[in-house]
């Protein structure tokens, strides 16, 4: 259905719906707007001038003219297009579509229905069925399309087709998921009127108007329609005799020849039906197959994880295929047999079919074909009859999951049984969806597998971390533990213990440090991977600006932008380092100072390109002890809170991003220096600059 069409029912039943946006939606179809200028520039409505724009031209329409040419013109524009014998006459059928709607709208007025342009919609397509069963079956319907439309049509619709012109109508228009009842409407329009006293409005307002104007000589009926919508004679006759007027006037605002058509109890045909050109049919089919399985490999390319998946892949199955339910079976890990896959159905997580022990099921999978199954089929074991109370279907359609040579498992619908002669014809169509969403799947399981082999291997490095902390973590303990004894033997002979609670004090805080900076690193080596270093310290700059941790007095800066800054690192890691860094810089100048971080270009070390960068301040420096120590695990002896601690943490960080770390201090200041790995290629150039500086 066209979506302008559903936007204006949505339009139309909105309270404060305008003009403005009314002209907005209509402005989105070429065709649609060209009708609207067209119409509102006829003779018919303009005064002193062309409407210029097409908010003009929808006022000087006005609103009922508006909705009823939106209304009708999306309602040509789909089912003219539905691919009918040519040699069939279609004017009287509008004809009879078009009186219908008009009697319909003016009821619905009459009666003070607060959604005249759905009744009439309702109208319009109360026998739209009648052109559906036409396209499915040209041959067979042709005949009985030009027939009375009578509870006589519909039995013979039903003996022959095994569905209604009725049914047909109401089941495509369900199918638009309208938020009305349009579909009822359409499916109970032959239903005596004796059965529709508690009927909605809108099915009472269709069923008078399809009477007033296919069944004229049926006056009883006519009457007691009327007084279901609690219309007199009087009112009726002044609908009957506006109708034609307005349907004249109608057919030409639309651009629809009524020239000719019959009466308006039934459609007519002004030639024998064409046979239909079997090799174009054929071709025009293959085409639309193809776009349609290449759009659904693309949607399932789209969703994300299997379970995503499987709940388009059943959806858009029952949408393309007409299934009643659909679900997947998939072959478990072991291959020994088909599981419940998808779905939604909770019984589906205990169902298996055994392969080993055949059936037709099992054999539709080992084959790799079609099968089609009736629940009446000798065939069927107690898994199949299983699975169509699963599906709640008289019959189902098993269809093979193939990607490549492998068969995945099955993609089972329930249908009626009546549906089960015509997939076979269709098997290339479907076994071609069936292959796409078979390579969605592959790679989902592939990425599933993939999934499940990383966290065996991060859970693997992080129980190798937890061994790297308790290691690292048993020195101090041991030095506590040392301490402990020691505090013991003075407290026994009543010494002072000051210095003593000094050191463990310090060292309870090393091993929290400890724990916490390595349970923060993650294992392994990190991965290279491509990183602006000027830009990760830009991002630096921008954190400790942001935050009130640097005082008014001290100011740090950067000078990136005269080297190049790729570096061959993980951009979180040094990241790390730098904040490290640049902290540790700032508690060292309580009283203020400044702060730099500086590229200073390449630097070759031991035939291997690194870039330089150097984090200085100019505060008062560390002492000869604590910088002899500074990288190392160790209790260090200085005081205060620029003694050291934690930059074991910032020297293993540079070693895992394949780095060296170096730091020189003095009165003047403080400065590490780092030198992070150059990705090969440009290694390469810049060696090449060295060879040959001109």
């Amino acid at each position: 259905m066209p979506q302008i069409l559903i936007k204006l029912i949505e339009h139309l039943q909105a309270d404060d719906a305008g003009m403005p946006e009314l002209a907005a939606l209509i402005a989105k179809d070429a065709g649609m707007t060209s009708k609207i200028l067209t119409v509102a520039n006829s003779s018919a409505y303009h005064r002193n001038g062309r409407s210029a724009s097409l908010e003009q031209s929808l006022v000087a329409l006005g609103t009922d003219m508006i909705k009823t040419l939106v209304i009708s013109e999306s309602v040509f524009q789909t089912f003219n297009s539905f691919p009918h014998s040519a040699g069939t006459d279609l004017r009287g059928f509008w004809k009879t579509s078009l009186t219908a709607a008009v009697m319909a709208r003016d009821i619905a007025k009459a009666i003070a229905y607060p959604h005249s342009e759905e009744a009439y919609l309702a109208g319009l397509l109360h026998n739209v069925g009648r052109l559906a069963l036409l396209a499915t079956a040209p041959k067979e319907y042709a005949v009985n399309f030009m027939a009375r439309d009578d509870d006589a049509l519909c039995a013979v619709e039903q003996r022959t087709l095994q569905i209604t012109h009725s049914e047909a109508g109401a089941w495509l228009i369900e199918r638009w998921q309208l938020d009305s009842f349009l579909a009822d409407s359409v499916l109970y329009h032959h239903e005596p009127v004796a059965r529709l006293e508690s009927a909605h409005p809108l099915i009472r307002i269709v069923r008078l108007a399809h009477l007033l104007c296919c069944h004229r000589d049926e006056q009883t009926a006519i009457a007691d329609a009327a007084v279901l919508c609690g219309l007199g004679g009087a009112a009726l006759a002044n609908i009957v005799t506006t109708a034609a007027r307005q349907v004249a006037r109608a057919a030409e605002q639309l651009g629809i020849d009524l020239a000719g058509a019959d009466d308006l109890v039934a459609p007519a045909a002004v030639a024998p039906p064409a046979p239909p050109d079997p090799v174009q049919q054929r071709l025009s089919e293959e085409v639309r197959n193809m776009v349609l399985v290449s759009e659904m490999g693309q949607t399932f390319a789209r969703q994300q994880g299997e379970a995503g998946l499987l709940d388009s892949i059943t959806r858009s199955a029952r949408i393309l295929f007409d299934f009643d339910s659909a679900i997947v079976l998939l072959e478990d890990p072991t291959g020994q047999a088909l599981v419940g896959a998808g779905g939604g159905e909770q019984r589906l997580a205990g169902f298996a079919i055994p392969l080993a022990k055949g059936g037709p099921l099992a054999g539709a999978a080992a084959q790799r074909r079609l099968a089609c199954l009736g629940r009446d089929d000798a065939a069927l074991g107690i898994a199949e009859e299983q699975l169509l109370r699963i599906l709640g279907a008289e019959a189902m359609l098993a269809l093979p999951l193939l990607a490549g040579q492998r068969c995945l498992g099955l993609l089972v619908g329930g249908v009626k049984a009546w549906q089960l002669s015509g997939y076979p014809r269709r098997e290339r169509f479907l076994q071609a969806f069936a292959n796409q969403a078979a390579a969605a799947l592959e790679t989902a399981m592939s990425e599933r597998g993939h999934a499940r082999r990383q966290l065996a291997h991060v859970a693997e490095e992080y129980r190798e971390a937890s061994r790297r902390v308790v290691h690292e973590v048993n020195n101090p303990l041991s030095i506590i533990k040392n301490y402990l004894s020691v505090l013991d033997s003075k407290l026994a002979r009543q010494e002072p213990v000051a210095g003593e609670m000094t050191v463990l004090n310090e060292e309870i805080d090393r091993v929290g440090q400890l724990i916490g900076g390595l349970a923060d690193l993650q294992p392994g080596a990190a991965q290279a991977r491509r990183t602006d270093a000027a830009a990760v310290a830009a991002d630096v700059l921008r954190l400790f600006r942001a935050s009130a941790f640097v005082p008014a007095g001290v100011q740090i800066a950067a000078r990136m932008d005269e080297e190049p800054a790729e570096v061959d690192v993980d951009a979180d890691l040094l990241r790390q380092v730098l904040l490290n860094l640049v902290k540790n810089a700032v508690e060292a100048m309580p009283d203020g100072g400044s702060v730099e971080i500086v590229n200073r270009g390449h630097v070759n070390r031991e035939r291997r390109l690194y870039l330089e960068l150097c984090v200085s301040d100019d505060g008062p420096g560390l002492s000869a002890e604590v910088l002899a120590n500074l990288f190392a695990p160790v209790r260090s002896g200085k005081d205060g809170p620029h003694h050291g601690l934690g930059l074991s943490i910032v020297h293993g960080l540079v070693g895992r991003m394949q780095g060296l770390i170096s730091c020189r201090s003095g009165k003047r200041g403080t400065s590490f220096e780092i030198l992070l790995p150059v990705r090969a290629g440009e290694a390469a150039g810049a060696a090449a600059r060295v060879m040959d500086p001109v």
